[in-house]
């Protein structure tokens, strides 16, 4: 078979991985195939890898999305969206990924996954961000990741939401709140150190750790970090599993490792060391039809996997889903021969059997000075302790407030029928409005209730990520103040924040909401009567806002949507901004020096008549909807103030047409004067 020829060329290979340098050592009674645990139960094992629709066709995305949900196994959507048509057939992608770009992640998008992938980093380039060329950038993968058709979109290096384990177990509690089907899983690099850092990540409530090896064919990667970059995932998956077993944890998460698995060899090498699930990226292409050219960046690829050029996807591309499955149709008969050639009936059984490996010499000098004797160290569980997942790992918060919320108001949306409620709230209150969220949004779509909103008054001071995936329909208003991440997410509805009445502060010149807030916000409008902190608007591809002074690093890579700032800003302001566009007041003129010229440029807002209006038009919204002290100075002695604010907008876009047109990145660009 052709299958078994070309196992037999890559498991005969001259000695290229750590895995090629340890054989399988049958040491007992081997068993029928037929006692063996059937491929059905390994598809459920398999997954491909995340590559986004963008840097793949989307022939080739909902190829291998196809394929997956055929076998029983999971399709990774990458960073970069999937179009809602693709949700609830078998052309959805089981495992949405939610990367430091945050393409295309809405409540509904999250909703509709089975896990929820945390990109943290990618094996071939560890920690760098990613970039999908302007030329891949067509109006159909603009409008997935709400974007500028043309314009190169940039993936931060980190995600700004992610500064600790912390931030981490944040985040992971957010996708449990709007989705609380879903697994939430981790994805690391394989590094020194990596035990220590999965061990957070299982102690922050994950469900699902990715050791990624060097050894991928990504083409998103430099080609200097695939030359030289990263660690073999045999390190990173031997330090993971023994740091999980010493803590007591591995029972309670699912370790999977990818990076280079080709063939059932790999697998059960793979298994043995500690891994229960395996990822897939360049194999599945080969079979699609990919030819290794490693021109993913261009648009031109010759057999139409990896470009959104129509022609060459019309005249090229043949790859079709039985291709896919069949290649893991074969693989899986490979394992399962292999199990029982070692006399084990289940995958799992395998894991910690490091006895049915065994240390081979090496075939060069070099690999001769190798001492691999650590790989092959057996962790000790605890007693009653297994060496694979068994239990699930909820977290301790409950969410009370959120489940009231929703308990209450799920009868309204049901009846589409408008509702409002009040509560208390404290800084224990976490992600509030999630769970709401991800009910409209599975049940009605991300915009579907804007016409009849739940609106929901709190009083106190919020806890972190105070209206996160916000959803059309949902209408926040809170009276007090809020942690870090309001709004982060929000594709939708309305969130208000206003200090109690009769403080004696001056709200442009005291905090109100947190740090990183509207991150990765693609609708809705958030408006503050008070100052925000640091990172305020990056990635915001859609959200309208007006607060009253930001920290450093406002609007970062910004590709939608419009920022009013009635106040201050730090440093380093619209950094890598390629779209939407921002008002700032600029009292003490020295707001220019404050801006990252690099992709963008800063106009007078009383040269341009039309946007003097808009602007005053955000801004009357703003006192209307929070009685903004500040708001109503500035509309109150207009003349003066409108010649002190700024217009800061991408180089590459017209500000003639920033106002007139109306795209799904921001649903409502004009807001009438009053």
């Amino acid at each position: 078979m052709i299958y078994q020829q070309y196992a037999r060329l890559v498991n005969e290979r001259p000695a290229a991985t750590l895995r090629d340098l340890l054989a399988i050592n049958p040491n007992g009674d081997a068993v029928a195939i037929d006692e063996v645990e059937p491929a059905s139960e390994l598809f459920k094992r398999f997954d491909t890898a995340a590559m986004s629709i963008g840097a793949l066709s989307p022939e080739a995305h909902e190829a291998l999305a196809e394929a997956m949900n055929c076998l029983g196994g999971n399709s990774n959507s990458g960073e970069g969206g999937e179009d809602p048509a693709r949700y609830g057939t078998n052309k959805v992608s089981r495992i949405k990924q939610v990367a430091s770009g945050r393409f295309g992640v809405t409540p509904a998008y999250l909703v509709n996954a089975d896990v929820i992938q945390i990109k943290v980093a990618q094996g071939a380039k560890p920690g760098e961000g990613g970039q999908l060329p302007g030329d891949k950038v067509t109006p159909y993968i603009a409008k997935l990741r709400y974007s500028v058709p043309g314009v190169t979109l940039i993936s931060p290096p980190p995600h700004h939401d992610i500064y600790s384990i912390e931030d981490l177990a944040q985040l992971i509690f957010d996708l449990k709140q709007v989705n609380p089907k879903a697994m939430i899983s981790v994805k690391l690099v394989s590094e020194p150190g990596v035990g220590t850092i999965a061990t957070g990540v299982a102690k922050a409530y994950a469900d699902l750790i990715t050791i990624a090896g060097y050894d991928g064919g990504t083409g998103a990667s430099p080609l200097s970090s695939v030359k030289y970059a990263g660690c073999p995932w045999e390190l990173g998956l031997v330090e993971t599993q023994q740091a999980l077993v010493a803590n007591g944890l591995r029972h309670k998460i699912r370790l999977q490792v990818d990076g280079g698995l080709k063939t059932g060899v790999d697998i059960i090498k793979a298994a043995i060391l500690g891994a229960e699930s395996f990822g897939f990226g360049t194999g599945p292409m080969v079979a699609l039809g990919c030819k290794y050219l490693r021109i993913c960046h261009l648009n031109n690829c010759a057999t139409g996997v990896a470009t959104q050029d129509e022609k060459l996807r019309k005249n090229h591309y043949h790859g079709l889903p039985f291709k896919v499955t069949n290649y893991f149709e074969f693989i899986a008969h490979e394992v399962r021969e292999l199990m029982a050639e070692l006399g084990v009936t289940r995958l799992v059984d395998l894991i910690g059997r490091t006895d049915l490996l065994k240390e081979l010499d090496g075939f060069t000098a070099k690999q001769q000075k190798l001492a691999l004797s650590r790989l092959l160290e057996t962790a000790e569980p605890h007693p009653g302790k297994a060496l694979y997942c068994t239990e699930n790992n909820p977290p301790f918060d409950n969410g009370v407030l959120n489940a009231q919320l929703l308990q209450q108001a799920k009868p309204f949306v049901d009846a589409r029928q408008s509702k409002t409620f009040w509560f208390d709230i404290r800084n224990t209150d976490r992600s509030v409005g999630a769970s709401l969220s991800g009910y409209i949004a599975q049940t009605h779509g991300d915009q579907g209730l804007a016409a009849d909103p739940i609106k929901a008054y709190f009083s106190g001071t919020a806890g972190q990520s105070f209206g996160v995936w916000n959803a059309g329909g949902v209408e926040l208003y809170l009276t007090g103040d809020a942690n870090d991440y309001v709004g982060k997410g929000m594709a939708g509805g309305l969130i208000a924040i206003k200090p109690p009445v009769g403080s004696a502060f001056l709200s442009h010149k005291a905090s109100i909401i947190g740090n990183t807030c509207l991150y990765g916000a693609t609708g809705g409008r958030l408006y503050a009567a008070g100052r925000a902190g640091e990172r305020f608007g990056v990635r915001n591809s859609g959200a309208i806002t007006v607060v009253e002074g930001i920290g450093d690093n406002g609007c970062e890579y910004m590709t939608g949507g419009i920022v009013c700032v009635l106040g201050k800003t730090g440093v380093n302001f619209g950094a890598g901004m390629t779209g939407g566009f921002a008002y700032v007041l600029d009292e003490d003129g020295e707001f220019r020096k404050r801006v990252n010229p690099e992709l963008v440029e800063v106009l007078d807002v009383d040269s341009l008549a039309i946007h003097e209006e808009h602007l005053r038009g955000l801004i009357t919204e703003h006192v209307q909807h929070t009685g903004s002290p500040r708001g109503e100075e500035i509309l109150s002695r207009w003349s003066s103030f409108s010649t002190q604010f700024a217009l800061v907008k991408p180089k590459s876009s017209d500000v003639k047409a920033l106002l007139g047109h109306r795209s799904r990145s921001a649903a409502e660009l004009r807001v009438q004067a009053q």
